[in-house]
C-alpha cells in the first residue's frame, strides 16, 4: 500500500499535487466519486476533511462545505465506510484532516485504529499542540499512519527545529497567518522561511493555505517545495446543487493543476 513518504520518494523532486475536499459535500456518494476522479487526474496525495462545527483554521468556503455536510448528518463512521469502498481502487494515499476534538471524543487509540482500518494513510490535526503530539505519533506508527505536523509562518528557528525533530514524515508549511482560502502571495519572508527549513532538514515540505490557481502553482514550484495543497479552490468547484457539474469542474481543475506542476 502506498505511504505518504513513498509518494515523495517516487516523485524524485517533482512537486506533489495534494487536493483537499470536504467529506460529505455535496454528499458522500459524490465524495467517493471525487476521490476517484482526483486520483485518475493526477493527484499524488488527497486530503479529506472531516466536517467539524468549529473549524478555526478554515476559511468561509470550507466552513460552508462542513456545515452542509453536517446538516445532512454525515459522521465519521459513514465517511470511513465510504473510504473503505473506494480506497482499493485509487493509488493516491488519503490523509484525513480533522480537528483535535473529534479525536479526543472517540479516544486517540480508537480514532486512529478506525482510520487505519478504513485504509487512510495519513492524519493532519491543525489544532494539535506540538507538546501533545508525541503520544499520537507513537499510536499512529503502530497503525502505519503518518501524522503530518504543521509549521506556522511566524515560527521561530527554535520552534522550526522542534517540529522538524518530532515530525515522522513530511511537514506542512502554512503559507500565511489566518485561515484557508485567503489570497496567496509569495513574499520575501516566505521565500526566506522555505530556504531556512530546507537548510535544516531533508524531510519533505508541503505548502498550503490560499493556493487557488495555476499561476500560483507555477510560482510555488520555484520555492523548491515538495508538495502543494489546494483546498478551497477544489471545494468551491465541487459544491452546488448539481453534483455531476461539480465533479466535472473538479476534474477539469485537477487536470489543469497537474499540468501546471509538470510543465
Amino acid at each position: 500500500m502506498t505511504t505518504i513518504s513513498s509518494v515523495f520518494e517516487n516523485l524524485d523532486k517533482q512537486c506533489a499535487l495534494i487536493p483537499f475536499i470536504t467529506a460529505g459535500d455535496p454528499d458522500l456518494v459524490s465524495t467517493g466519486k471525487a476521490l476517484q476522479i482526483l486520483d485518475s487526474c493526477g493527484a499524488d496525495i488527497i486530503e479529506l476533511g472531516l466536517p467539524y462545527s468549529d473549524p478555526l483554521a478554515d476559511g468561509p468556503i470550507i466552513q460552508q462545505a462542513s456545515n452542509r455536510a453536517l446538516k445532512q448528518g454525515v459522521n465519521l463512521k459513514e465517511i470511513l465506510d465510504m473510504v473503505k469502498t473506494v480506497q482499493s481502487s485509487i493509488k493516491a494515499p488519503i490523509v484525513l484532516f480533522t480537528y483535535y476534538n473529534p479525536v479526543l471524543n472517540l479516544g486517540i487509540n480508537n480514532f486512529i485504529c478506525a482510520v487505519s482500518k478504513a485504509g487512510i494513510r495519513g492524519l493532519l490535526i491543525p489544532d494539535l499542540p506540538i507538546e501533545e503530539s508525541e503520544y499520537i505519533i507513537s499510536v499512529c506508527e503502530l497503525f502505519n499512519i503518518e501524522l503530518i505536523l504543521l509549521l506556522a509562518p511566524t515560527s521561530s528557528n527554535e520552534r522550526i527545529s522542534k517540529i522538524i525533530d518530532k515530525a515522522p514524515g513530511c511537514i506542512y508549511l502554512v503559507s500565511t497567518t489566518g485561515v484557508t482560502g485567503q489570497k496567496f502571495q509569495i513574499t520575501p519572508q516566505l521565500k526566506k522561511l522555505t530556504e531556512t527549513i530546507k537548510n535544516m532538514t531533508t524531510k519533505s515540505i508541503v505548502l498550503g493555505f490560499g493556493v487557488s490557481n495555476t499561476q500560483q502553482i507555477q510560482q510555488i514550484k520555484n520555492l523548491n517545495i515538495d508538495g502543494i495543497v489546494i483546498g478551497s479552490a477544489f471545494v468551491k468547484r465541487l459544491s452546488g446543487d448539481q453534483p455531476e457539474i461539480g465533479l466535472k469542474q473538479l476534474q477539469d481543475f485537477c487536470k489543469d493543476a497537474k499540468r501546471a506542476i509538470i510543465l
